[in-house]
């Protein structure tokens, strides 16, 4: 009993005397990825307005003009018809500046409100916006700014004449909008 004593003692005073062993409590790596997007404030500057020209219409009847976004060759339905009065169709045409080579995309009303300027009680809509950004194939609401941060895009749209319509000059109002995706 005494060696299993002594035994014990020397395994006690050695431990008190060797250097305290710790788990591991903390890890590192080493390579994780940082960064940070910047954009530039995007501007839209109008350069064009959206105007059908003249139109002719027959009395008690309305139809349609339909002004393609690429195109100022107009298509007429039921009761309206070309004029060769100016003034002339034109598109709403616009010039974005951004972050270069960044998609965004346009944002239109569904319908615009024109008003006869002279009495202000007629009314008629424009629906159906369409929009053909540059170099474009087709109309789209979605566009990349090119190399230098710069795109520009035109608007056109289907005028319903309604069969109450009354001559003179409509006037009306909306909004474009782009912002990045």
């Amino acid at each position: 009993m005494k060696k299993s004593f002594l035994l014990f003692a020397a395994i006690a005073m050695s431990v008190s005397f060797s250097t305290a062993v710790m788990a591991q409590t903390s890890a590192t790596v080493t390579g994780t990825t940082a960064g940070a997007k910047l954009i530039v404030p995007m501007t839209l500057t109008q350069t064009g307005v959206l105007h059908f020209g003249t139109i002719n219409i027959l009395a008690g009847a309305g139809g349609t003009v339909t002004l393609p976004s690429n195109s100022l060759t107009r298509s007429f339905s039921a009761g309206v018809s070309a004029s060769a009065v100016a003034p002339f169709a034109t598109h709403a045409a616009y010039n974005v500046t951004g972050t270069k080579n960044v998609t965004y995309a346009l944002t239109l009303p569904g319908t615009i409100t024109v008003t006869e300027t002279l009495l202000g009680t007629a009314t008629m809509s424009i629906g159906t916006l369409t929009a053909r950004f540059n170099g474009a194939g087709a109309n789209a609401i979605v566009s990349t700014l090119d190399a230098d941060g710069l795109d520009n895009f035109t608007i056109g749209g289907v005028l319903t004449v309604p069969a109450s319509a009354v001559g003179g000059i409509y006037a009306g109002t909306f909004s474009a909008t782009v912002d990045y995706n």
